[in-house]
């Protein structure tokens, strides 16, 4: 499968041109980022030069594997990007336009993804014992020990008894 969208300018026609398939869902690790597709990213763009600017018009869709942010269970998501409107650069005669497709589904990732606005409709079950504030000891659930540390208002407070002692 293919990870490049190369648009040729010079064959391009001038009342524009459809492109239509699929990318390798692996362009969305290819910089660095922990991002798991669970398949390809799907295309149907009409592209057309204007002068020295060129126009891609269209629809994206990718599904991605989120972590859900209330109880941490993997599901799967299909982002979809309608009625997109891209205008790069155009620095060559050959454009690449595969790294823009990619940031136009990356920017409508969920910033608080939940497992119920998934694309298999679940519940999302958060276990109650880690919403109780005071849990009782017996739900296996350990508290971390409270560090002492010294409080920076002490110092303050401290002032402020010495000054209301002295002016009395």
């Amino acid at each position: 499968m293919k990870k490049h969208l190369q648009i040729d300018l010079n064959s391009l026609p001038e009342d524009g041109k459809t492109f239509s398939g699929e990318l390798d869902g692996s362009i969305f690790s290819d910089h660095g980022e922990s991002i798991k597709t669970k398949g390809p990213l799907y295309y149907d763009l009409f592209v057309q030069k204007f002068d020295n600017e060129l126009l891609i018009r269209g629809n994206l869709s990718a599904s991605f594997v989120f972590t859900c942010d209330r109880c941490l269970n993997e599901f799967t998501q299909t982002i979809e990007a309608e009625g997109i409107g891209i205008c790069p650069e155009l620095s060559s005669s050959r454009i690449d336009v595969a790294d823009s497709l990619r940031e136009e589904l990356i920017i409508r990732f969920p910033d608080y993804p939940h497992c119920d606005q998934g694309d298999d409709e679940r519940e999302c079950n958060l276990d109650s014992r880690y919403l109780a504030v005071d849990k009782p000891p017996i739900d296996g659930v350990k508290t971390p020990p409270h560090e002492e540390e010294p409080n920076p208002w002490d110092a303050l407070d401290a002032i402020e008894d010495s000054s209301s002692s002295e002016s009395s």
